[in-house]
């Protein structure tokens, strides 16, 4: 028996009563930077070079309470941005957020999302094509993801990218254990989510300190669940479905997209787990892409969930390997760098990296002349933040004492957007 119509009613009932992200509604722009959300940083991370347009158009599939509308919105300036959510609830909250938040779009360049009440199922009812497609925290939840995926897909332009975030089983697997527990003792009232957070609350209040599932709830979730909204979607949701990373590329294998990478590849290198036993690490090198990618799970389960890029086929991409090719390349400061300038700056993902006098020399190197006065006509801006420079990176090598290995090396912690000589 088909059941995803209910099984789609019971989702909508719980985020219309409990919208998701309970985040405060501001009337300032989103706080932080989260590059992922930023179309020129996202793109340089891909393809390892600035994108040739920025008047993009891109979906939010699945906006919730619409905090990532509001970052594609104000991070993607001249961007189109389309919204939709299957939760009237949620979706009145996110036009709300976004229109008290783009208040001050004449001082941030923001425009105003388009907002649908439609399913990812949906999709196709959309017009056209989208060069970016976000989807954060949606497709576990759906009766059939292959099947969202697959919508999805359909809507996204050649040489487009499509950012997912989806739950891993290993390191839920308390949260899961909870889930049933709760089922277990609301009986005939589950789908009652107000009485589910309530039944949630006393298991926790009554369960021995030292119990394991109390325990890491602490360590790991209890800030964020004082908040019913969290509480609710973490322990009572209708349908959730955690992956592991052979079933996670039997999902990315049905979208008919190519995997481009992990958003966080850092956590995907086996040298931080097995980096004292060499031999170990020799063994592992006839391992496939996605062996490896197990292994690594196995050993370190605290992973709770996978985020990741696809993309359209062509997507076209350069490593920089040809020096030729570097040198003659345009570089330009990335807005995922904050704290600049300074030899001491925050990375992409808020670590703190000291530069040395040569890295600050050629980043110094990256920046623009200062424009002149305003003539009238139109403005240019960056939409990293920092603007494009003139010089190539040999020209600004000419004069700064450091190598091409540590372009590559700046690049790679994604300090800079790389334009490739036509």
């Amino acid at each position: 028996m088909d059941t995803t119509p209910d099984i789609s009613a019971a989702v909508r009932r719980l985020y219309d009563t409990f919208p998701f992200p309970p985040d405060p509604l501001s009337d300032e722009p989103p706080p932080g930077y989260n590059w992922r959300w930023s179309w020129p940083d996202a793109y340089n991370f891909c393809t390892g070079q600035k994108p040739p347009k920025l008047d993009i158009r891109i979906l939010d599939a699945g906006c919730g309470t619409g905090s990532s509308t509001d970052y594609l919105i104000h991070l993607n300036p001249e961007a189109s941005v389309t919204a939709i959510d299957l939760s009237a609830g949620a979706l009145k909250v996110a036009q709300e957020r976004c229109r008290r938040s783009s208040s001050r779009a004449s001082l941030t360049g923001a425009r105003e999302a388009d907002f649908r009440h439609l399913s990812l199922y949906d999709a196709a009812e959309l017009e056209g094509e989208f060069d970016l497609i976000n989807c954060v925290g949606v497709l576990h939840h759906l009766p059939d993801p292959i099947r969202g995926i697959q919508a999805l897909a359909a809507k996204l332009a050649e040489g487009g990218l499509m950012h997912i975030f989806v739950y891993a089983e290993l390191g839920r697997w308390e949260i899961q254990l909870m889930q049933r527990a709760i089922a277990l003792l609301q009986g005939p009232q589950k789908g009652d989510y107000p009485d589910g957070v309530k039944v949630g609350r006393q298991i926790f209040a009554s369960l021995p300190e030292n119990n394991r599932l109390v325990k890491y709830e602490k360590q790991r979730w209890a800030g964020e669940n004082q908040r019913d909204e969290c509480f609710a979607d973490m322990y009572v949701h209708p349908q959730e479905i955690d992956y592991n990373i052979e079933t996670l590329f039997e999902l990315i294998d049905a979208s008919g997209l190519e995997f481009i990478g992990f958003s966080n590849p850092g956590y995907w290198q086996l040298e931080r787990l097995l980096g004292k036993a060499p031999e170990l690490i020799e063994r592992a090198h006839g391992l496939t892409e996605r062996e490896l990618y197990r292994l690594i799970e196995l050993l370190d389960t605290e992973i709770t969930h996978y985020e990741f890029f696809l993309g359209k086929k062509p997507v076209n991409k350069i490593d920089w390997s040809d020096d030729k090719a570097l040198l003659a390349a345009i570089p330009e400061l990335s807005g995922c760098m904050h704290g600049w300038p300074s030899q001491q700056v925050f990375d992409c993902n808020y670590q703190l990296l000291n530069l040395s006098s040569a890295e600050f020399e050629f980043l110094q190197g990256c920046v623009p002349p200062p424009a002149p006065p305003y003539q009238g006509g139109e403005k240019e801006g960056s939409p990293s933040g920092q603007g494009k420079g003139e010089k190539t990176v040999g020209e600004i090598l000419a004069d700064v004492e450091m190598g091409l290995d540590e372009v590559r090396s700046i690049l790679s912690k994604q300090l800079i957007l790389l334009t490739p000589k036509l």
